[in-house]
């Protein structure tokens, strides 16, 4: 697919995705989403891709919505019957994110608010420059929170800050996000992107492609869990899945050597037989 709305580069086994429409502050519409799913299609098919950051291009990370329809943004009624049409589009997105094989890093560049918040919801790190802002606007849209938001936001900064921020839906600083448990760092605007790639290239210098992507699904698909025992479950599987193969034999054996590893493992072919665990959810 060739991309209009997003920008694809990968270097030094780093994905980096960056939303490009900045004439518009990023704003998102229905070919951003298309994009953005078939970039992370892409990516999980790619194991020269370790770990992906996600940022904006110019001076915004994603202003929200695409409010060209005007008054009509949000009434689906008008638009054509296909059940897909009937969706958030929002949701159809963070659904892919919460399923990727990848781990993900938001480099949140300015203003961030709608969608352009609640798309970092399932990444697994968030990092801001000073200048981002952030804002779960909703309330003041006459609308709800979109993009699964309601699962992940309260799983993410715990159910009293996620209800001030979108009962009020007021744009708040870098800072209080950082306060809130929504980002886990704020550095100056020129150091974002350094910073987002440090981490991935942590990740993507030191660690298995089977073991991330295992801990990845792991972490979030046990949100939903009703008893330590399943997380029991799934740790006993792994462990003795990956301790029987290679990966494990080279982690252990750089460690002693006191070398860098050099894993083999590729998540496209190698992943255990019993991945995924989960049944994916149907819509309805």
């Amino acid at each position: 697919m060739a991309y209009e709305t997003i920008l694809y580069d990968v270097s030094d086994h780093v994905l980096t995705i960056t939303m490009n429409r900045p004439d518009r502050l990023n704003a998102f519409n229905e070919q951003m989403r298309v994009e953005m799913t078939d970039a992370l299609d892409r990516a999980d098919a790619d194991d020269d891709v370790r770990a992906i950051i996600v940022t904006g291009a110019g001076r915004g990370f994603c202003a929200g919505a695409d409010l060209g329809r005007g008054a009509a943004t949000f009434n689906y009624d008008d638009r054509p019957a296909q059940e897909e049409w009937k969706r958030d589009g929002g949701g159809l997105l963070t659904l892919r994110l919460f399923d990727v094989n990848k781990p993900v890093i938001a480099a949140v560049n300015g203003p961030a608010v709608g969608i352009g918040v609640t798309m970092q919801l399932p990444m697994d790190i968030r990092i801001a420059s000073e200048s981002a802002r952030f804002g779960f606007v909703f309330a003041r849209r006459g609308i709800v929170p979109e993009a699964c938001s309601t699962w992940f936001l309260p799983r993410v900064v715990g159910i009293s800050k996620a209800l001030e921020w979108a009962y009020s839906g007021r744009v708040f600083s870098a800072q209080e996000a950082l306060e809130g448990g929504l980002v886990s760092k704020v550095v100056p605007d020129d150091e974002l992107l350094p910073a987002a790639r440090a981490i991935a290239l942590e990740i993507a210098q030191n660690t298995s492609a089977l073991s991330v992507t295992l801990i990845r699904h792991m972490m979030w698909k046990l949100l939903g869990a009703d008893h330590p025992m399943e997380a029991h479950k799934l740790d006993s599987r792994g462990v003795q899945a990956l301790g029987r193969g290679p990966d494990a034999a080279e982690g252990v054996s750089s460690f002693l050597e006191k070398r860098a590893p050099q894993f083999r493992g590729r998540p496209s072919v190698d992943m255990p037989d019993y991945f995924p665990w989960w049944t994916e959810r149907e819509f309805g």
